[in-house]
């Protein structure tokens, strides 16, 4: 079994770069997916559970175990809660022993012993604001400066949940496989030489 594990910053275009991936090795693919399943296991709408999850975390202080739980305040409680799900969700498709691309979710993190390639995804700052307004509904009217406090902001939770997580620093590009920076890229041409640099890690690996 094969497994990639996609973190990248937002607005990168990582999860661009996941789906062709996934579709160019012929790997199953992991994505909004996770969020829905853990909204139906919770009977939770699933944008509210994406919104909660990738918010930065409320705790500041409180290292999150698996297996544990803590006597939190509300929201505190439901953030926990929602990560523990997503802990399942992840070791499940893991389970399945399926060749499979998974962005984002810590899940390089939580599927440690599965030993995947770990990609972390990034770019300028200019270049992500860019892409987020290329792609943003014509309905959201975001100026540069609102996209970029935007960006901050989510990447801000990121940061912080995989801190609790594992004790280790979001982007810190020690604890990836491969770096890929998608500045004044076409994410399309980008991944052939994604596609070979993983078929060879596996290769190395065996």
């Amino acid at each position: 079994m094969q497994i990639i594990t996609i973190s990248r910053e937002f607005g990168s275009g990582g999860r661009e770069l996941g789906k062709r991936l996934a579709d160019m090795l012929g790997f199953d693919y992991y994505d909004r997916e996770i969020i829905a399943g853990i909204a139906a296991n919770k009977d939770l709408d699933a944008r509210f559970v994406e919104n909660v999850m990738d918010a930065p975390p409320v705790w500041q202080t409180v290292s999150l175990t698996y297996g544990h739980s803590f006597a939190l305040p509300t929201v505190q409680t439901l953030q926990t809660d929602l990560l523990l799900e997503q802990k399942k969700i992840l070791e499940k498709i893991a389970q399945a022993g399926r060749n499979c691309v998974i962005v984002g979710r810590n899940a390089d993190i939580i599927l440690a012993d599965y030993l995947p390639l770990s990609i972390f995804v990034c770019a300028s700052m200019q270049s992500k604001v860019k892409r987020c307004i290329e792609r943003a509904d014509a309905s959201e009217q975001l100026t540069p400066a609102q996209v970029e406090r935007n960006i901050k902001r989510i990447d801000k939770g990121r940061s912080r949940t995989r801190e609790i997580i594992s004790g280790g620093k979001w982007g810190d590009r020690s604890q990836y496989n491969l770096i890929v920076n998608t500045t004044d890229w076409q994410i399309k041409q980008l991944v052939p030489a994604v596609a070979q640099f993983a078929e060879a890690w596996f290769q190395q690996r065996n």
